[in-house]
């Protein structure tokens, strides 16, 4: 940042008064511009013992497979911005059952939270941000094509626990904190 966003004056990166981090800040009006982790939000769609996975069209990974996921907008709960993303790239309707991971990458400020999701029917299709969606069972997955670490340990979460619970949904909740850089 080189100006404030309130009254235009440059900025300047120091600690304010009282806090321990810096932060940009206005010299003229005293605005402190806080920057704070992206929160990206997703589901894992389970039918039965097959998890939901689509292809990706874009960039970062293009190609590589991934659950739906993506930036949470102003004004949403998690929930909605998770269920949103399942519409929009892979044109599936869920019923959330529980938060299933969360996982910090420090290094890139951001934060993922993903829900085991129900897929209410079987009426999925690539959305524009997808090559293909597709269900999988644990030993189809191309664990080698998956796009990132989050949706890894997402989908290892999921498959790690189900011998042990009787419902998917009731699989726990796993944190994970990726590597620091």
């Amino acid at each position: 940042m080189k100006y404030c966003s309130h009254c235009a004056c440059e900025l300047d990166f120091r600690v304010p008064d009282g806090d321990n981090l810096p932060r940009f800040m206005c010299n003229h009006c005293g605005t402190i511009h806080y920057e704070n982790p992206r929160l990206i939000v997703g589901c894992l769609p389970f039918w039965e013992d097959q998890v939901l996975l689509c292809r990706r069209a874009i960039e970062p990974r293009h190609g590589f497979w991934t659950i739906p996921a993506g930036f949470m907008e102003n004004g949403e709960l998690v929930e909605e911005g998770a269920m949103r993303e399942t519409r929009e790239e892979a044109n599936a309707e869920v019923e959330i059952e529980s938060v299933h991971t969360v996982y910090s990458i420090p290094h890139i400020n951001q934060v993922y939270m993903f829900f085991l999701a129900r897929l209410k029917n079987l009426d999925f299709s690539p959305g524009v941000e997808s090559l293909e969606t597709r269900l999988f069972s644990e030993n189809e997955i191309p664990w080698e094509e998956i796009a990132f670490s989050s949706v890894k340990f997402c989908l290892e979460s999921f498959y790690r626990n189900r011998s042990t619970a009787s419902d998917p949904a009731q699989l726990g909740h796993f944190v994970r904190t990726g590597k620091k850089s």
